[in-house]
């Protein structure tokens, strides 16, 4: 790949990436999904935002003496004009990819998902669709927690794993909400399912405690003590039960390609309500990945969803392209919404 200007032409080293984000940690794992099909260990940078008085003491993101990224994967709008920053800084080499609608111009390579996706964007080379967004869970990490179901459930049991989320301006984890949950898991117990739980860092005390009361011999509840039994839960499923206010969660899942069934939940009318249903709509309507979930949990076909091999392959082949057209450095402009 192309290296620092000082380094020998016939030297070359293995892409470096760097992974560019904000401080929320579903952008970064989306980052690190991304460059880790082409860096195991990617570099990780956290853009910043700090207040008042400690704005001043804030560390630089980078500087010219690190070792030159490759290549820059980033989400979220924060880390925008920083990645331009760095690609200038370099020369304009490292090749910049951003996971999400940028409000500027000058990446090389912008992945959108499907309902976030506008007419403006059509016709864009250098613009592409994907589904969902991309995760760090892949096949092979959960073959290696394939023991884990032993712990949950006999052979000839059905083991059904139950994602919960938290209220994000879409839907609302109310006392309707809880109810909603606790009926769901009750009517799969009743019908012989295993069912183990999990509440992830955005639910509230009042989630945790409402899934805590479904406990039994055959539901499993992780409690938050002790590491979190999620690659566990997924290894173990037969089938899975995922809250709609999570967007990352059912892509991790389609993954397994094990049916996938969302629970719907008290809504919040607006627009951050409309771009969530827009989401689930595409997923279960027109590419018939998941299912609405109306109490069962009833098997389907369809192909396994990893948007993150996917994009990964693109992106290494751009940078193979680049390497084969020779160094290059690029003049690198900054414009308002593309």
């Amino acid at each position: 790949m192309t290296g620092h200007p000082d380094r020998p032409s016939g030297l070359r080293r293995a892409p470096k990436g760097w992974a560019v984000t904000e401080e929320k940690a579903g952008t970064l794992t989306q980052c690190l999904g991304i460059a880790k099909q082409i860096d195991p260990a990617p570099v990780i940078k956290i853009v910043t935002k700090p207040r008042g008085w400690r704005k001043w003491f804030k560390p630089r993101l980078f500087s010219t003496r690190e070792q030159e990224p490759t290549f820059i994967v980033s989400c979220g709008f924060r880390a925008e004009e920083p990645v331009l920053a760095i690609k200038s800084a370099f020369g304009g080499r490292p090749f910049a990819v951003h996971l999400q609608r940028p409000r500027v111009d000058g990446y090389d390579l912008v992945f959108v998902s499907r309902h976030d996706w506008v007419p403006e964007l059509d016709g864009i080379d250098h613009v592409r669709q994907m589904v969902g967004v991309p995760h760090q869970i892949t096949p092979d990490r959960l073959a290696a927690h394939a023991g884990s179901r032993s712990q949950y459930a006999g052979p000839a049991d059905r083991v059904a794993a139950v994602f919960l989320g938290g209220s994000n301006g879409a839907y609302v984890y109310d006392a309707a909400c809880h109810l909603t949950i606790g009926n769901a898991v009750r009517d799969l117990e009743a019908a012989g399912w295993k069912i183990v739980i999990s509440v992830s860092r955005r639910s509230s005390a009042e989630t945790l405690q409402a899934a805590l009361t479904l406990r039994s011999g055959n539901v499993t509840v992780w409690d938050r003590t002790g590491d979190n039994p999620y690659l566990d839960f997924m290894a173990a499923a037969d089938a899975f039960l995922i809250a709609k206010d999570s967007i990352t969660m059912p892509c991790e899942a389609l993954v397994t390609g094990k049916p996938v069934y969302t629970l719907d939940l008290t809504h919040v009318p607006g627009e951050r309500l409309l771009k969530f249903e827009t989401y689930h709509t595409d997923l279960c309507e027109t590419l018939k990945l998941t299912k609405a979930f109306d109490g069962d949990l009833a098997p389907y076909v369809y192909e396994p969803l990893n948007e993150t091999a996917r994009i990964g392959t693109i992106v290494a082949e751009a940078l193979a392209n680049r390497e084969r057209s020779g160094p290059r450095g690029v003049t690198v402009s900054v414009k308002r919404q593309i």
